[in-house]
């Protein structure tokens, strides 16, 4: 499927009945495995690709050209559309979002989120009118590309529970050309209902982190139309691996490998592409 082709059916899973969930890889090999498993979107997370290489999620610890590079070999890993967490779009001046919607493009990717938080702790979200502006720009950079662009709306996320801020925030960016709205971090079922009923596009909220617990049922019933679970995929890669270690220190068994995938199944899995040199 060309990226034309993902483009479109990205979009159709946003305009059908009831909501689906786009799973987040943090590498090829993640992306493989969950692609097999029946998932029929693939989105990237900084959290988990940071994890992955030893690193902390942060604006300041994470390039563009690395976690465009994760997506780049994301994409390649499988035939499913992928949008990508693009940050705060790597800067705080419209213009550098453009860029970052332009170079997404290139490398595959068929969507991706700008958010409105800064980085900074003492003003962690930007104004409303930078933030719109950031987003508008993004928006006129897709605009005629396979691209379908999220904004994010980051104030529950740092610490200004502002239901009624967060949904003028959804509004304006839809209107500054958005195509997905996103709020992370809603404290429940209710606030989640009233943002779908709000605004006028397709809302993404995400599951597995700490706090409330809803089915895809029940978000589907309050609005939702896609789900992520953001970097709790490979959380849960990272609480396997140690409950394996700490058995084998603590008890001196192996049983974890009985729940293990065998290396049967997963090369099965994997790329038999290979290296023009070993060298």
């Amino acid at each position: 499927m060309d990226q034309a082709a993902k483009f479109a059916a990205f979009q159709a899973l946003h305009t059908r009945d009831g909501a689906f969930v786009v799973a987040n890889p943090w590498d090829a090999g993640s992306a493989r495995l969950l692609a097999h498993l029946g998932f029929e979107a693939l989105a990237t997370t900084s959290a988990g690709y940071a994890f992955s290489v030893g690193r902390r999620d942060s604006f300041a610890g994470l390039s563009r050209t690395e976690l465009l590079e994760n997506a780049r070999q994301i994409v390649a890993a499988c035939d499913l559309p992928v949008s990508a967490d693009l940050e705060d779009g790597f800067g705080p001046a419209p213009e550098t979002c453009a860029e970052t919607i332009r170079l997404a493009v290139e490398v595959g990717l068929v969507g991706g989120s700008i958010e409105d938080a800064t980085g900074d702790s003492a003003a962690p979200i930007y104004d409303l009118s930078q933030a719109v502006e950031r987003v508008h720009a993004a928006a006129e950079a897709a605009r005629g590309l396979p691209f379908l662009l999220t904004a994010r709306a980051e104030n529950f996320l740092w610490d200004r529970p502002d239901l009624d801020d967060t949904i003028a925030r959804l509004q304006a960016f839809a209107k500054a050309g958005a195509d997905v709205l996103y709020a992370p971090g809603l404290p429940d079922l209710a606030a989640i209902r009233a943002v779908c009923a709000a605004v006028d596009k397709p809302v993404n909220v995400v599951m597995g982190l700490q706090g409330p617990r809803y089915s895809v049922a029940q978000l589907a019933a309050a609005g939702v139309r896609r789900i992520s679970v953001g970097g709790s995929f490979a959380r849960a890669a990272f609480g396997g691996l140690q409950r394996a270690a700490q058995e084998v220190l603590g008890a001196g068994t192996f049983s974890y490998a009985q729940e293990a995938m065998s290396g049967r199944d997963l090369t099965a899995l994997m790329s038999e592409d290979r290296p023009p040199s070993r060298l």
